[in-house]
């Protein structure tokens, strides 16, 4: 087996558990934002994400970084417009991560910062950027 067959799997393995969290969390967000504080549902949402966050999510990100970063090395895919764009979506998938890494503390506080129709809208996100970063990888338009 060769180096880059090994990090492409590495990569995809760790990508899908990444975007398991990132399509789960903002879904906990929603019934944790109509529980009340302090109460026994609240303070299981809170053991929930805490967990989902530190144990799957943000492992998985990094992983899925470095391996797409070996990838990257591996094919020279650093010139090529659709790695760039690719590259681009990632930063932003990278950027809610962190915005929903905040909301889980914000939430451990015990703040309702946004109703549960935001994170309804919020659970979108991660899905269109996949849907993005999928079609770059795949079909490669430029």
């Amino acid at each position: 087996m060769t180096v880059y067959v090994w990090a492409k799997a590495l990569h995809l393995i760790s990508m899908v558990a990444w975007m398991a969290g990132m399509l789960y969390l903002p879904r906990l967000f929603v019934y944790h934002a109509g529980a009340a504080p302090g109460a026994e549902p609240s303070e299981s949402f809170k053991v929930m994400e805490r967990r989902l966050l530190r144990a799957i999510m943000t492992p998985a990100m990094v992983a899925t970084w470095g391996f797409g970063l070996w990838l990257a090395v591996i094919t020279q895919a650093w010139s090529a417009p659709w790695f760039h764009a690719k590259l681009a979506l990632v930063l932003a998938m990278s950027g809610i991560h962190g915005m929903l890494a905040g909301q889980v503390r914000r939430f451990g506080r015990d703040e309702r910062p946004h109703a549960a129709g935001f994170y309804r809208l919020l659970n979108e996100v991660p899905t269109l950027l996949l849907v993005g970063i999928v079609i770059l990888v795949v079909v490669k338009p430029f």
